[in-house]
C-alpha cells in the first residue's frame, strides 16, 4: 500500500467511486455488490435471512415479507445484500425480478423472469439451473457429485457416444422416482441445461420461448401453442419452484412495484403483482416472497384490492401487526459509516492509504448532513459531486494544529 498522499490526490482527481451508483439497476442486484453495511437496515435483511431459515428447517412452508419505504431509502441496496449474502449459503436460490412490460401476461413473464434468475451462479459457482439439475440426478442416481463434475466429465463423457439416449434414461429414472412431477420436458429442459453445448437452448425454452423446429427435435422438446402461453406460463412456474424447493429455499423478489401502468381491467403494477403472489404463496410447497415499494403503493393500493384481507395475510404472514417492515433514513453515524466503506474499497482496490477514513471528506461535516436523516441516494448524489471538490486535508498540518490545540488546552488548565 502507498502511504504517499500526493498520490492519493492524484487519484481523487482521476476518479470517482460514488459517480454511476445514485440509482440501483436490476442489473446491479446480480453482479458484484455494493459496499455495504450490514448494520443498517439490518432488521429487513435478518428477517429474510431468519424467514429463509426456518423454511429451510421445515419450521414454516411459506412465508411472505414486504418492504416499504420513500424513493432513495435503499430498498434495492438491502435486496442487493440479501441476493449476495444467499449466494454465500447453499439453502437458498434467488429469483428477482423488477421489470414488468406487459401486466396482462404476467404470469408468462414471471416465468421467464424465473428462467433468467436461475441462469445467475449460486453458491457452487454454476448456474442455478445447473445445481437443480445435477440435485436431481443425485437424488433418484444416489451420487454425490458436484454440477461441475457432470459439467466437465460426465456429460462429455456419455455424449461422445449417446446424447439422445443418456437425457432419456436420465429423465425417465428422474420420473419414476419421482411421479409427483408431470411434466416429462420440464425435467428434460433441465437435465439438459448441464451440456455446455445445449444448456442456451434448454433454459430458452423453459423461458417459455420458442424454439426452431431445428432445435426442438435435437432436444426433444415441444413449443408451446402462442395461446397457451399465459396459462402454461404459471402451471410450469408452479412445478420449477416446486422442484428447487425440493433442495432449497426459492427466495422470489418483486422490486420496483411502484410503476402507473395498468393492465385491461385497471390494475396497477402492484396489484397485480400482489395478486400473483398470493396465488403462488397458497400452491407452492416452500418458498420466501419479498416485495418492496413505496408506504404510499401499499397503503393506496394495496391495501383497496378486492379480497385484501387474504392478500395483506400472505404479504406480510411474520408481522404480527399485518405491517410492512419500513426502512430507517440515515443517521450521522450510517452516514460516516457508508462513506467510510465505499472509501475503503476504492483506496484498497487502488492499493493507496488515506490519511483518514473519510478523505478527502470532513467527518463533522457528513455527521451534520446527517441530522437531516437523508437518504441512501441523496448522500451518495452529495458524495459524487463533492469528491473532487471537498478541500485536500494536508495531514501533516493536521496534525500539527492538533498538537497546538492540545498544548492550548494544557496551557488553559494551569
Amino acid at each position: 500500500m502507498i502511504a504517499n498522499t500526493s498520490a492519493i490526490d492524484e487519484l481523487i482527481k482521476n476518479k470517482n467511486p460514488f459517480a454511476g451508483h445514485i440509482v440501483v439497476r436490476s442489473s446491479q442486484i446480480w453482479r458484484k455488490s455494493f459496499p455495504d453495511v450490514p448494520s443498517i437496515n439490518a432488521h429487513a435483511s435478518n428477517a429474510v435471512f431468519n424467514a429463509v431459515e426456518k423454511v429451510s428447517k421445515r419450521e414454516r412452508e411459506t412465508v411472505g415479507i414486504t418492504i416499504t419505504a420513500e424513493k432513495g431509502v435503499g430498498k434495492s441496496h438491502i435486496i442487493s445484500r440479501i441476493r449476495h449474502h444467499l449466494q454465500t449459503k447453499d439453502n437458498a436460490f434467488f429469483i428477482y425480478m423488477g421489470k414488468y412490460e406487459n401486466l396482462n401476461q404476467i404470469k408468462y413473464e414471471f416465468l421467464q423472469t424465473v428462467a433468467s434468475s436461475l441462469r445467475a451462479h449460486g453458491s457452487h459457482k454454476v448456474m442455478q439451473w445447473q445445481e437443480i439439475a445435477a440435485a436431481l440426478i443425485n437424488e433418484v442416481m444416489v451420487y454425490n457429485y458436484t454440477p461441475q463434475k457432470y459439467i466437465d466429465n460426465i456429460y462429455p463423457h456419455n455424449f461422445k457416444k449417446h446424447s439422445h439416449q443418456f437425457i432419456d434414461k436420465l429423465t425417465g429414472i428422474v420420473l419414476q422416482k419421482k411421479p409427483e412431477i408431470t411434466n416429462p420436458y420440464l425435467i428434460r429442459a433441465i437435465l439438459w441445461t448441464l451440456s455446455s453445448v445445449h444448456n442456451t437452448y434448454a433454459i430458452y425454452w423453459l423461458s417459455g420461448l420458442e424454439l426452431t423446429q431445428q432445435q426442438a427435435e435435437v432436444l426433444g422438446l415441444p413449443n408451446i401453442e402462442k395461446d397457451d402461453k399465459e396459462a402454461e406460463g404459471l402451471k410450469t412456474v408452479r412445478q420449477i419452484l416446486d422442484i428447487i424447493s425440493d433442495y432449497k429455499v426459492p427466495v422470489i423478489c418483486f422490486d420496483e412495484l411502484d410503476y402507473t401502468e395498468v393492465n385491461e381491467i385497471g390494475f396497477l403494477t402492484a396489484q397485480v403483482v400482489a395478486s400473483l403472489v398470493k396465488d403462488l404463496y397458497n400452491s407452492l410447497k416452500r418458498g420466501v416472497f419479498l416485495l418492496g415499494m413505496y408506504p404510499g403503493t401499499w397503503r393506496e393500493q394495496i391495501k383497496v384490492l378486492p379480497q385484501a384481507e387474504a392478500v395483506i395475510d400472505r404479504l406480510v404472514s411474520e408481522q404480527s401487526d399485518r405491517q410492512p417492515l419500513k426502512l430507517n433514513n440515515l443517521n450521522s453515524n450510517d452516514i460516516v459509516a457508508i462513506v467510510s466503506q465505499w472509501l475503503k474499497v476504492f483506496y484498497e482496490e487502488n492499493k493507496v492509504t488515506p490519511p483518514n477514513p473519510v478523505y478527502p471528506f470532513n467527518e463533522d461535516k457528513l455527521r451534520e448532513f446527517g441530522k437531516s436523516k437523508p437518504t441512501v441516494r441523496a448522500i451518495l448524489r452529495w458524495c459524487a459531486e463533492n469528491f473532487r471538490n471537498s478541500p485536500i486535508i494536508n495531514p501533516v498540518k493536521e496534525y500539527y494544529q492538533n498538537e497546538l490545540t492540545n498544548v492550548e488546552s494544557s496551557i488553559d488548565e494551569l
